[in-house]
């Protein structure tokens, strides 16, 4: 794509130095875990890395002059039935997971805050696909997190939230 804008330009320089890491990172942890199902939404983390990628220097290549579009989510309705473990062997898993969750939220983000500041349209909207399917990633984790029952969701009471309705709806 010729003529880049320079700010658009240094954020995915950015990001393809983060992405070299994340794909390093994916690789050692699939041989980590023990859990199939696990390492099969590592493995898809992986090949979305790869294509985002395959997308970004495909927008860099000035000799590459059409629109580039964010390949689906490859795999994505997949569900899986995933199956409980024993504590020993889980412990690795159990760690994986959680900062994996957090990796694809934060990819997630960074990808959504960096469109904001591109000014290619094309660059812009290829961010916000990929934003889009790693918040799809934080998901499939998500489901796996819960499954296991390894996430802690505080919940508050029905007068705390009657409270802070009342507090705040003067704002309507």
């Amino acid at each position: 794509m010729a003529h880049l804008p320079a700010v658009d330009l240094g954020l995915m320089a950015d990001h393809l130095s983060a992405h070299e890491g994340v794909i390093h990172k994916l690789k050692a942890y699939q041989e980590i875990v023990t859990n199939h199902q696990l390492r099969d939404i590592i493995r898809l983390q992986e090949n979305v890395m790869r294509t985002h990628v395959w997308v970004m220097l495909a927008l860099i290549n000035p000799e590459y002059s059409h629109y580039v579009e964010v390949p689906p989510l490859s795999n994505g309705s997949t569900k899986h039935s995933f199956n409980s473990e024993k504590n020993e062997i889980s412990h690795n898993n159990k760690w994986i997971v959680l900062e994996l969750r957090n990796t694809a939220k934060n990819m997630s983000s960074t990808n959504y805050n960096s469109a904001l500041m591109m000014q290619n349209t094309n660059v812009i909207n290829a961010h916000i696909e990929m934003a889009l399917q790693q918040h799809q990633l934080q998901k499939k984790y998500d489901e796996f997190i819960t499954h296991m029952r390894w996430q802690f969701v505080p919940r508050v009471s029905v007068e705390e939230q009657v409270n802070t309705f009342l507090h705040f709806q003067h704002l309507l």
